[in-house]
């Protein structure tokens, strides 16, 4: 088969990104940076609009679970500054009100054993305060229901401990919980004896130069961008999540907006291990199996698009708004972007899918 261009990839690949943006009156606007030193392109695009604005690729957007990677690296880097373990038990570090039964099942308190390295690779067995159903329904639409409401962490823990229920013993499975992760958030404000936006500022954002990013509603970019916040479609709506104080909640689970210049920048140091060593990097991408085809590490991802075909292996994070921040060792090649709607993670990854195909047939050498 011939090997095609790098010309006539892109133009595939805006035509496909272009014609999924069109396909669904939900989506509103769309972005994608592909960045590969080895494939020597760097293209960034954006489709749509915000209100009555184009979409812009510097445009900052809701990074929604992409923020949990940033969170495990704050923790992987406490780990090699010494100041926790993973093996630590929580209770180390958080008071007895957080811990006060928030782990109960099949009548034994487990609130104890729980430890850090549980709450990072969703192994800890508590529930998910913003997937799993209650008899309230889901919590997402609580948010939009009392959009004004400010909700701390541990609001969000007592939620859970009110509503849901425990699935299994510390380290017996794993379920995907972003209770979990606002957990570790407020591990790190512990240790650092700080606000978690501050250290997510201090180690990470202003080493990095990534002026366009911050945690919404707990903080201010480094620079002011002069263009809109994407819009989000939660639920068939489409939002301004900005003026959602509600969505607070989501804290060190996945609050950040960046951009995807911004996000490309993290995850080039994280490669790099600008931030953290090499081994450090192996323990956060010792994966367990989530779900079909779907892994997951300490904050990390992988994705496995097809079967026995590793080359097409990508890790790193997924959100729920559609967004993903992924790396592809093969081509050396980054996949940074997001569709701003809730409930689209599915169709990004198939999206990716054909990225990865298109790509795969320009040979590493040719560059401009």
């Amino acid at each position: 088969m011939m090997m095609g261009t790098k010309e006539r990839a892109q133009k595939r690949i805006d035509s496909t990104f272009r014609e999924i943006m069109k396909s669904d009156s939900n989506l509103h606007n769309g972005y994608l940076l592909l960045h590969s030193d080895k494939l020597n392109i760097h293209w960034n695009m954006a489709c749509g609009q915000t209100s009555e604005r184009s979409a812009d690729p510097e445009q900052p957007y809701h990074a929604a679970s992409i923020g949990k990677t940033f969170t495990a690296v704050i923790i992987a880097m406490f780990v090699e500054e010494g100041k926790l373990s993973y093996a630590d038990h929580i209770s180390k570090h958080l008071p007895e009100s957080v811990l006060t039964n928030l782990h109960l099942y099949k009548g034994r308190n487990y609130s104890g054993e729980i430890r850090i390295e549980h709450l990072i690779s969703n192994t800890s067995g508590l529930p998910d305060y913003y997937e799993d159903k209650t008899k309230h329904g889901r919590f997402i639409e609580v948010l939009l229901h009392d959009p004004n409401r400010m909700w701390t962490p541990s609001d969000t823990i007592e939620w859970s401990k009110q509503y849901l229920k425990s699935r299994f013993a510390p380290g017996k499975g794993l379920h995907y919980t972003n209770t979990g992760f606002n957990l570790l958030g407020l591990i790190i404000e512990k240790i650092a004896s700080k606000p978690y936006h501050e250290v997510l500022h201090e180690y990470i954002f202003d080493r990095l130069s990534m002026k366009n990013s911050y945690l919404s509603q707990f903080s201010q970019p480094a620079e002011k961008c002069d263009l809109p916040i994407a819009h989000v479609n939660c639920l068939g709506k489409e939002i301004n999540i900005e003026d959602y104080r509600s969505f607070s909640s989501n804290f060190a689970a996945g609050q950040m907006v960046s951009t995807s210049e911004d996000l490309l920048r993290f995850m080039m140091a994280l490669t790099a291990n600008r931030f953290i060593s090499e081994q450090s990097l192996q323990q956060m991408i010792k994966w367990r199996k989530m779900r079909m085809g779907m892994d997951y590490g300490y904050g990390l991802m992988r994705v496995r698009m097809v079967a026995f075909m590793p080359k097409y292996n990508v890790w790193g994070h997924l959100g729920s708004t559609g967004s993903f921040m992924l790396y592809n060792p093969a081509l050396d090649l980054h996949v940074i972007g997001s569709f701003n709607k809730v409930g689209y993670s599915g169709p990004s990854i198939r999206f990716v899918y054909k990225v990865l195909k298109e790509l795969s047939g320009i040979e590493p050498a040719q560059r401009d």
